[in-house]
């Protein structure tokens, strides 16, 4: 029994809203497809967050079921899906009636029946190889309820606990139909959240998913009965522990990372269980190029050289102000495949915003920092401070947990 993991495909990404990454999830796909039949694969595990937004474009669509389509092509008899946060759970649910025709088990969200996230694979000959708990994404209202006077610490408890609860439950259930079939089959689960010891970059677009101190649920919410934990939500591959792992995004989400090696895993349940990392091949380099003016010069003169298409961030952090920025990024950039995407000059930034009382570019903001510099602006007392941040990091965290 081979499994193959992956997760966070985000179809349908783009990056600064403007450059459009399909062709990068198209290479991606067909290369993961190839990967499949050449590593004789049984069953495909897709953790989560397969688009990037609640309404993906028809093009995402495509690419999506086209590859569930191609698939069986490849060798490979099953798929799971599990919902991500960025998922339409309603969305990925709709087909799958008939995606069950094609042995691809789909489950956007938790049901009162915790059964139905249940799946267990078997072989032509109706002999079950493995149980799976899929587990998607648990949004809040799925596995809790609000209580009355209930404040922020209470709440990250509460949910927390229901986490760890969900888990327990669903491997007790795969552990009593272990039993029922007579066969010490592996039991496998997934998991779309945050857990310690996963890592993070600045731009990778991971969406924080609860209120309060929840951001870092510990592995114990995992029972020992599960032999691989595949994971979703971080875009970096990490080992949480041998068995429990993020395989993270197949692409870049963002600059921050640009040298990273993306991967897939591959478990292996033969004699014993093997995990093996498959690499990724880039297919857009990106690359991000901080320093003062000799170093960008000198770093934008070896891309040049490679004569190969090159998506660049370009952040001068030298100590002379320099305000024909741009202009000389052009110079320097002509008559190559050098395409910047972003450049940000922070010493004319800095003695702009010293000059003026103006704002950074959006580009350069998030939604917690504009709504600093609203109450910096407003000169709010610390301690109302400190309790709009959360009344505000509830409602931004609420708009982008889709339904």
């Amino acid at each position: 029994m081979k499994i193959l993991h992956t997760s966070d495909w985000h179809l349908g990404r783009t990056l600064y809203s403007k450059k459009e990454r399909q062709e990068e999830h198209t290479a991606f796909l067909e290369w993961l497809l190839k990967t499949i039949k050449e590593n004789s694969i049984d069953l495909v595990l897709i953790a989560g967050d397969i688009f990037d937004t609640a309404s993906p474009s028809s093009t995402s669509q495509k690419m999506y079921y086209d590859f569930l389509i191609k698939v069986r092509t490849a060798g490979c008899e099953n798929v799971i899906v599990v919902g991500g946060n960025h998922d339409s759970a309603s969305f990925l649910n709709a087909p799958k009636d008939i995606l069950a025709a094609l042995n691809v088990s789909v489950i956007g969200n938790a049901s009162e029946n915790i059964e139905d996230e249940i799946v267990i694979i078997k072989d032509s000959k109706e002999n079950p190889l493995v149980i799976v708990c899929g587990v998607p994404f648990l949004r809040e209202r799925d596995i809790s309820r609000f209580a009355e006077g209930e404040n922020y610490s209470d709440r990250s408890k509460r949910i927390n606990e229901n986490i760890k609860k969900h888990y327990g439950e669903i491997a007790e259930l795969a552990e009593n139909k272990r039993k029922e079939l007579g066969k010490n089959i592996p039991i496998v689960a997934t998991g779309h959240l945050s857990v310690a010891g996963g890592q993070r970059n600045e731009d990778d677009g991971v969406r924080e998913t609860y209120i309060g101190n929840i951001e870092a649920i510990g592995s114990d919410i995992f029972p020992d009965s599960f032999d691989y934990v595949a994971l979703g939500h971080y875009h970096i591959p990490s080992k949480i522990k041998e068995h429990i792992r993020y395989c993270g995004s197949p692409i870049p989400m963002g600059f921050g990372e640009a040298g990273q090696t993306k991967c897939v895993y591959v478990i292996n349940f033969d004699y014993e269980k093997n995990i093996q990392t498959i690499e990724i091949p880039v297919f857009q380099k990106l690359e991000s190029v901080v320093g003062d003016k000799i170093f960008i010069a000198n770093r934008l003169k070896e891309l040049k050289k490679t004569n190969s298409s090159v998506w660049v961030e370009i952040i001068y952090k030298g100590d002379e102000i320099f305000p024909d920025f741009s202009a000389w990024v052009i110079e320097q950039t002509a008559d190559s495949k050098i395409e910047i995407l972003k450049q940000q000059n922070r010493q004319h930034l800095n003695e702009v915003l010293t000059t003026i009382d103006t704002s950074d570019s959006l580009d350069e903001l998030n939604a917690f920092d504009v709504f600093d510099k609203l109450l910096d602006k407003n000169s709010i007392l610390e301690e109302q401070k400190n309790e709009l941040k959360v009344s505000y990091k509830e409602i931004v965290v609420g708009l982008n947990i889709e339904d």
